[in-house]
C-alpha cells in the first residue's frame, strides 16, 4: 500500500556543506521553504519512508560528520509527532543557561 506522508526537515551543513546537493534533493521532492534551513515536503512511499529519505539525501548530497539533518513527521503507527536525526545529532543549545533555573520542574514528562 502506498501512502503519502508529510515532513518538515531542518538542516545545518555549516559553512562548507554541500548545499547544492541538498537543494537539488529538496527540489526533487518539491519542498517548500519555511525559513532559514527549514523546509516542508510530502512524499509517497510503499516501504520504510525514513530509510528512503535517508538514501535519497545520500544520493544527492555529500554529507560530512559535522552535518546535521533532522526530520519531523507524524508516526502513522502511534498518531504522534516525532523527530529524528537522519544525519548528525543533537548538540548543546545556544539558549542553555539563559533562564538560570527559572520555571524548571524536578519532574520530566
Amino acid at each position: 500500500m502506498t501512502t503519502t506522508d508529510t515532513f518538515w526537515i531542518s538542516y545545518d551543513l555549516g559553512l562548507k556543506g554541500d548545499y547544492p546537493g541538498l537543494y537539488t534533493w529538496l527540489d526533487t521532492v518539491d519542498a517548500k521553504e519555511c525559513g532559514d534551513s527549514m523546509a516542508f515536503f510530502k512524499k509517497k512511499s510503499s516501504g520504510d519512508i525514513l530509510e528512503e529519505i535517508t538514501s535519497d539525501i545520500k544520493r544527492y548530497a555529500k554529507l560530512s560528520n559535522t552535518d546535521r539533518v533532522y526530520l519531523i513527521y507524524l508516526d502513522n503507527a502511534t498518531g504522534k509527532m516525532k523527530g529524528k536525526f537522519l544525519f548528525g545529532g543533537r548538540k548543546r543549545a545556544p539558549w542553555n543557561g539563559y533562564s538560570n533555573g527559572v520555571g524548571t520542574s524536578a519532574e520530566d514528562e
